[in-house]
């Protein structure tokens, strides 16, 4: 991707850092930032605050450490800005998905806000580490993150001296991963985004919470959840498990359907579909989707589904199978804009590097849409802020 911006992409940094340079209200901390993103969005394989600040011809990281630490600026105005941004380039009112999912952060030490011995997906195992909880925004113009909240577990929430030290409001309280990420969708809904669906694995989707609130609000969604999970079949008052009532399905109500390419090709699975949910509201339908892996037939993954009535196999599947997104969007974000290099160990300093890195990923992703129409990017010599 780098090479997609090494030629005339400063005019259109220029014109994608205008959206928030207000919220920089003096001209050295307006400046940090534009060097910031600068580097973010440089070269060099490493992007922390000395080689940010070396990218930017100082001969010390403490003017991007005031930035992330001491500066007056308000990184959830910027998260907002970056996700308008997102908007106008990637947003699509009936094919946007909007995706749940979090991704860790290997740390050392016990002073960086949330750290924690807690599972990390990252590394695939329980290790030293900050996880940080993220709502993507995709479409088939391309996917950036749009949200994020740093998980806090109960060690840190309940003891309010080691908050304070890292600079943890004591108005913050202990929250779950689903909590956050509900937290999100609400924001994401209230300010307007256009969007259709709403996916996330099943550690969101089991969480009834989070299903009621997108049904109150008729938002449809394709949620994974465990093969455990309890569902009201058509029998009125009888409940069974995913796993039990997708067993009881025959062979024929079987599809081979692709929910697109992967890596190595299309993503090809046999896919069924059991009616749950006895009561609906006129216009709506409740389905439990199942995912079987072609080669292993009890290699089964679950989703509970709610969509407007007459919604196709196709397109639940196509909902189901693009978590993939938000997967693109740590991989791009941690190689190329240094989600996940940073040396900084207050709560603030994270959202405003992770805030920052976001914005850097959604300058990427307007340049490929723009590159996918055919628009030329416009050069300039510089940026123009003062």
């Amino acid at each position: 991707m780098q090479a997609e911006m090494t030629d005339g992409w400063s005019g259109a940094f220029d014109e994608f850092v205008a959206r928030f340079a207000g919220r920089f209200g003096r001209v050295e901390s307006r400046r940090r930032m534009v060097s910031y993103l600068r580097g973010l969005l440089g070269e060099s394989e490493r992007k922390n605050g000395w080689t940010l600040a070396e990218a930017a011809g100082d001969v010390g990281p403490q003017g991007m450490q005031r930035l992330l630490n001491h500066y007056l600026w308000d990184a959830d105005a910027v998260r907002d800005d970056v996700r308008d941004a997102v908007v106008e380039h990637l947003g699509d009112p009936e094919r946007g998905i909007l995706i749940l999912d979090e991704t860790g952060f290997l740390k050392k030490g016990v002073r960086s806000a949330g750290v924690a011995r807690q599972y990390s997906g990252t590394a695939g195992r329980i290790e030293n580490s900050q996880i940080g909880v993220f709502l993507a925004y995709g479409s088939g113009k391309g996917r950036a993150l749009i949200d994020r909240e740093l998980y806090l577990p109960k060690d840190w929430t309940s003891d309010r001296e080691r908050c304070r030290s890292a600079g943890i409001g004591e108005d913050v309280e202990f929250a779950t991963k689903p909590d956050l990420g509900l937290r999100m969708l609400k924001r994401a809904v209230a300010s307007g985004l256009p969007f259709g669906w709403v996916t996330a694995d099943e550690l969101y989707g089991q969480v009834s919470r989070i299903r009621l609130w997108l049904e109150e609000h008729d938002i449809p969604h394709v949620l994974a959840v465990p093969k455990s999970q309890m569902v009201m079949t058509m029998e009125f008052f009888e409940q069974a498990k995913a796993q039990e009532l997708v067993g009881q399905l025959p062979d024929s109500a079987w599809t081979s359907v692709s929910c697109g390419n992967g890596a190595h090709g299309p993503r090809e699975y046999h896919w069924a579909t059991a009616a749950i949910r006895p009561w609906r509201r006129a216009g709506w339908d409740h389905w439990l989707l199942a995912r079987r892996c072609l080669a292993d037939s009890t290699d089964i993954a679950y989703y509970i589904c709610f969509c407007p009535a007459g919604t196709s196999l196709e397109e639940l599947v196509s909902v189901a199978g693009s978590r993939w997104m938000v997967e693109e969007c740590f991989q791009t974000a941690k190689n190329e804009t240094g989600l996940d290099h940073y040396q900084v160990r207050s709560y603030t300093a994270w959202y405003r590097h992770i805030t920052l890195s976001m914005a850097a990923l959604a300058f990427l992703a307007a340049l490929r849409e723009k590159a996918k129409r055919g628009v030329s990017t416009p050069v300039a010599n510089g940026p123009s802020y003062p």
